[in-house]
């Protein structure tokens, strides 16, 4: 396995983000939502990165909100599924985002997909609730996830 490298993405990102989105999900976000996000500052947009090659293998999408940090997208590129990138990618947030202002983390994933579920529940992720018929293409349920909020280490 290849060393993966992280950081944020940018714009130049949008043609490899869109060619993973549209592999990964049944209904794709556009390339116009992938760079309101980025220019967002209330969001935080990660890319895990092939160190041998510079290509994007990854992403994650996450916006501030009053309460809470959303997770909005998180995907990976179907070869370099189950190689820890996603979770990479999300603990790297984590670290980015501990102690400030006390906010948890959300997230909706479909109620089918257990991968991604046992994923999340292995980062802290509790189930919270469902949203009915959420996802627009089959009206698939949606699992509500929280985790609580990061703490930073007590200073000694």
């Amino acid at each position: 396995m290849t060393t993966v490298e992280l950081r944020k993405l940018e714009l130049r990102d949008l043609n490899e983000v869109e060619e993973i989105e549209r592999v990964s999900y049944p209904t794709p976000w556009s390339r116009s939502m992938f760079a309101s996000e980025l220019a967002k500052p209330s969001s935080l947009c990660l890319g895990a990165y092939d160190a041998a090659t510079g290509r994007l293998v990854g992403y994650l999408v996450i916006s501030r909100y009053v309460d809470a940090w959303h997770v909005m997208n998180v995907a990976v590129r179907p070869d370099r599924r189950r190689q820890g990138i996603a979770s990479m990618l999300l603990n790297r947030l984590f670290d980015l985002t501990s102690g400030r202002s006390r906010r948890g983390y959300t997230l909706e994933v479909r109620v089918s997909n257990t991968g991604a579920i046992k994923l999340y529940e292995q980062l802290g992720f509790k189930p919270r609730g469902v949203r009915r018929g959420y996802y627009t293409d089959n009206r698939e349920d949606a699992l509500i996830m929280w985790k609580d909020p990061v703490q930073e280490p007590a200073a000694r």
